[in-house]
This record gives structure tokens, sequence and C-alpha cells, in this order.
């Protein structure tokens, strides 16, 4: 499988006229999340590393600490052992890997500005003929993550169902009484008695007016009777992420009022916007569908963020949909649909559901009741 996407990002390669291409990390990676182009075309699932692809060879340049996990988890690599920072050792990896002269691409996004002033140290310590060409270029590792493969498409089924177990699981036994920090521990913890590596994010759980807030952090905050409760998780499964939210109220809470005039304001608005969305639709236009659903109720200025966004490796990825996206809709995508209303000062409705682009329109992935 990795073979085959490296494949692809030659193709790719060829078309920008790069000779190489370098993939990292610009942070060290202990939550397996951030290096995901890295993982993605090796298998690799250390914390720190680099690959080098050229036209006919692909390198993976590790430290002591990952030989044996490199050589394990990335058997089409060659194996470029490393000692200390960049400057030490990027010119060696110039010169066994013909790169002398070259031109070597890089997403901006693996590269951080101290690796970048490394490897332009090696390089100017090289002869002036032997120095490659350093290109910031198209995010094209990201591109091809954007499609998903049938083995990626079914472990994000996998993490989406066992997020869905983990949420009804617990809301099914929350109670009042229970702090944010409580409800949002006994989560991970099915969560990860159950199978989960991570979870894609430290949960998130706003009771009452908190969850007016979207990315409101757990705190100690007791749960009362009725209150509305924002819940928003998600579990990784072989690497791949699941993303969902949903709006409980605790036990013997009334659901009527403003706040059932609200929650059927957001499900209305993601009902119809996960019936409408289909394949060739802009990110802007998919986003519109639920916005204009909220705005026509009179809530529009409540609902400040995008529609949905892509999940894989990492939880936030292309596509995406919003007001300002350039993302078109295609099968192989997955994007959550995720509007919201929040009122400060007195509660927050958010509904998230995981969906994939299959026969030009969506399937949702999630389950969890609404």
């Amino acid at each position: 499988m990795t073979l085959e996407r490296v494949t692809k990002l030659r193709a790719k390669m060829a078309e920008h006229e790069l000779d190489a291409f370098l993939v990292g990390c610009a942070v060290e990676d202990i939550f397996h999340i951030a290096g995901a182009n890295r993982r993605y075309l090796s298998g690799f699932t250390g914390s720190m590393g680099w690959l080098a692809i050229t036209k006919d060879s692909q390198y993976i340049a590790v430290d002591f600490r990952y030989f044996e996990q490199a050589e394990n988890e990335s058997p089409d690599y060659t194996l470029f052992p490393t000692t200390g920072g960049m400057e030490t050792w990027f010119a060696r990896l110039i010169g066994e890997a013909g790169l002398s002269g070259k031109r070597i691409g890089f997403e901006p996004g693996d590269v951080s500005v101290a690796s970048f002033n490394q490897m332009r140290k090696a390089i100017d310590a090289l002869p002036e003929s032997d120095r490659p060409t350093l290109l910031s270029a198209p995010p094209l590792v990201s591109e091809l993550r954007t499609y998903k493969d049938d083995s990626e498409l079914d472990a994000l089924q996998r993490a989406v169902d066992l997020g869905d177990a983990a949420l009804v699981h617990v809301t099914e036994r929350m109670q009042p009484g229970w702090t944010e920090k409580q409800l949002a521990w006994e989560i991970e913890k099915y969560a990860r008695e159950n199978g989960a590596e991570f979870m894609s994010f430290p949960t998130i759980v706003a009771a009452g007016p908190r969850g007016a807030m979207p990315h409101a952090m757990p705190t100690d905050t007791v749960i009362k009777k009725g209150d509305p409760v924002v819940i928003d998780m998600g579990v990784i499964v072989d690497g791949y992420c699941s993303d969902l939210t949903r709006t409980v109220v605790c036990e013997g809470g009334e659901r009527t009022g403003k706040f059932r005039e609200v929650y059927e304001i957001v499900l209305t608005a993601q009902r119809t916007a996960e019936e409408l969305l289909r394949t060739g639709m802009g990110g802007e236009e998919g986003h519109m569908l639920a916005h204009n659903v909220i705005a026509e109720a009179g809530y529009g200025e409540h609902f400040g963020h995008g529609l949905g966004h892509g999940v894989g490796l990492q939880v936030h990825e292309a596509p995406s949909l919003g007001r300002t996206s350039k993302s078109v809709m295609e099968d192989r995508m997955i994007v959550t649909v995720e509007p919201g209303i929040y009122l400060p000062g007195e509660f927050g409705v958010r509904i998230e559901d995981q969906c994939v682009f299959e026969n030009g329109k969506l399937r949702i992935m999630s389950k969890a009741p609404k």
C-alpha cells in the first residue's frame, strides 16, 4: 500500500519538476497525529524522522531510537541512520540519495523554520555545484490523503463505531452531580478499554452556559439536572480518527422551550446539508446549505464556524466546508457535518456526524442517537 502511494507522489513530483520530496514533521509527533504525511507514505509511527523520496528510491532517516522500528514498519524504505541535528547529516543524505544539484520539494507544514535553517546550513557547506535547491511545494501528500482507499475507509468506520459506542455508553449513565471532567474521563476510559489507541483530541464537555463556547475544555463544573451538555469527542483506531458531537440534556431536564427550538433548528440544518451535499459542490456552497437554515430562523450570527472538515490520519484535514473554502467535494472524501448555534450566557447546541462521499452523495457513518 505504501509503495502505491509513493508511486502516486512521484507522478505529482514529475508534474512539478521535482527530483525528490522531503517529508517530515514540524514538531515531535508524540501524539501520533502531526506526522500524518510521513505515516501515510511509509507506515512509520515514530515521533521523529524524515523521508526522502527520489524518482527511483526512498529513504527513511531516523536516529538510534527508531532503527528497528523503521525497519519493521517501513520495509520498502532504505534506512538512513542519523545522529544529531539535520545540519550534521543532511549533506550526507544528499550525497547518498544522488541529490547533488537537484530540486527537492517539501510541504511547508512539514518543515519548521529551525529545520529549514539546519538544512540550509548543511547545503551552504557543500561545493556550489553540489548544492540542491530547496523548494516550498504545493501540499502534494496532503492532497493524496484527501481520497481514502478501502483500508482507510475500514479503519475510519471502526473508529466512528467505537466513538459512537463510547458516547452512548457514557451519556446513558451520566447523572446530575457529575463534573464535566468526570464525564470526559468516563468517555476516554471506555474508549481506551475497548480498543482506542488514543483520543482524536482532548474531549470537549461543556454544560449549561459553557456550551456557548464551541471549544470549551472540561472543568470541575458540576452538571445539574436539566443542563444541556455539548460533548465533542473522537477516538483513534489504527491511526485513523473519528469526530462526533452530540448535545444532550442531563436526566430529568425539560426538552421544551427555547432549547428545544434551537436544537430543532440545528438538527434541521444538519439534515438539510447531509441530504443535499453532492460531489462537484464547492465547500462554500456546502456550508451555506446549513447556514441558510439557521439564518432564516434568526440565528445566523450565532453560527460562526465552518460546517465541517475532513478527517483521516488527522482529525482536521482537507477538504473543508466553510465560507472561505476552495475545496470541491469528490467521492472517497470524508467530511464532518456539524452546524451549531451558540448563545452566550445561555447554552450551545452542536450536532456532528462523520460522513463519506459515495456515488455522488453523502453516506452518514455516525450512528449515535440524536
